[in-house]
């Protein structure tokens, strides 16, 4: 076992939680493996194995291989694995911070984030302190001197637009940037930083007649400020993509640039929102990450 590959399986359990909004709950994991574990940049995604229904423990094999031992199991007898975002790292504790949203008894990884107490056990795939490189599992890559930054997001990626604002707000000079942040009620609006150039917009479904998860987001783009359209581009014609079993993945390329988007949310919202952007508007689809971190009325891993 080689223990300089960028990625490990960490062996952790809740110590504690606290409840930052009524629907997101941050739990924090302890144990020594914690300690080698490490984060490289504010949305740096992780893969958390819960344990069954049954109350089987996950134990899977620290190897590089061990996403292909998991899809050798057959579906009904694998540990349930999601993907989250490391929200606090503090490898000197051994303690992890995730945030949670809290949908009920409807999936495993809320059930068990709702009933779960100290002491309960999980797996966590994450990044390897001792790495040798660092690996992949993030988007935030923003060009060195933008200026003016787009963050849309849901409350699935909240965890992350809350840790890339206060990435930019310890900067010396914080650029402009304009938030749109998608939630059920207007007490799941968590403080965010805030600096002169930031404008956070609060887009709140309960006070909008309780649409579509996804939907004020794409509304919300229309009035973005947003580059200035680029009639030789638009119109250009956009990969399909079956966002049913494929997860809709835009990742920018740019180095440098004025304007740079970072946009997460539910797949049809976020393939909306790429329509407006690269096809109607023409906007260089190399300044746009573009992800779909979850599907409505599907489950992706």
């Amino acid at each position: 076992m080689s223990h300089t590959r960028p990625y490990r399986i960490f062996n952790a359990a809740h110590a504690r939680s606290e409840d930052v909004t009524p629907h997101l709950r941050r739990i924090t994991f302890s144990g020594p493996d914690i300690a080698e574990m490490a984060t490289w940049a504010p949305d740096q995604r992780i893969k958390i194995f819960f344990p069954t229904d049954d109350g089987r423990i996950p134990d899977m094999p620290d190897r590089e291989d061990w996403y292909s031992i998991y899809k050798s199991v057959p579906v009904a007898e694998r540990v349930p694995m999601r993907t989250y975002t490391i929200r606090n790292l503090r490898a000197d504790q051994a303690e992890v911070d995730v945030e949670f949203v809290l949908h009920g008894e409807n999936g495993p990884a809320s059930r068990w984030a709702t009933h779960a107490k100290p002491g309960d056990k999980v797996q966590i795939s994450a990044p390897n302190r001792r790495a040798e490189k660092i690996g992949g599992g993030f988007e935030w890559k923003p060009p060195a001197d933008p200026r003016h930054v787009l963050l849309m997001a849901d409350e699935t990626a909240i965890p992350a637009l809350a840790g890339i604002l206060e990435e930019l707000a310890a900067r010396p000079n914080p650029p402009p940037c304009e938030v749109f942040a998608e939630v059920a009620d207007r007490a799941d609006a968590l403080p965010l930083p805030n600096w002169p150039g930031l404008n956070i917009h609060w887009l709140i479904r309960h006070e909008e007649g309780d649409p579509r998860p996804g939907d004020l987001l794409v509304a919300a783009v229309e009035r973005a400020k947003l580059p200035a359209a680029n009639a030789e581009q638009a119109g250009t014609e956009l990969e399909a993509i079956d966002i049913d079993t494929t997860v809709p993945w835009e990742l920018a390329k740019a180095t440098e640039g004025a304007f740079y988007a970072w946009i997460a949310g539910e797949s049809e919202a976020i393939m909306s929102i790429r329509r407006t952007l690269i096809k109607e508007r023409g906007i260089d689809r190399s300044l746009l990450n573009l992800m779909g971190y979850w599907r409505f009325g599907k489950v992706y891993e």
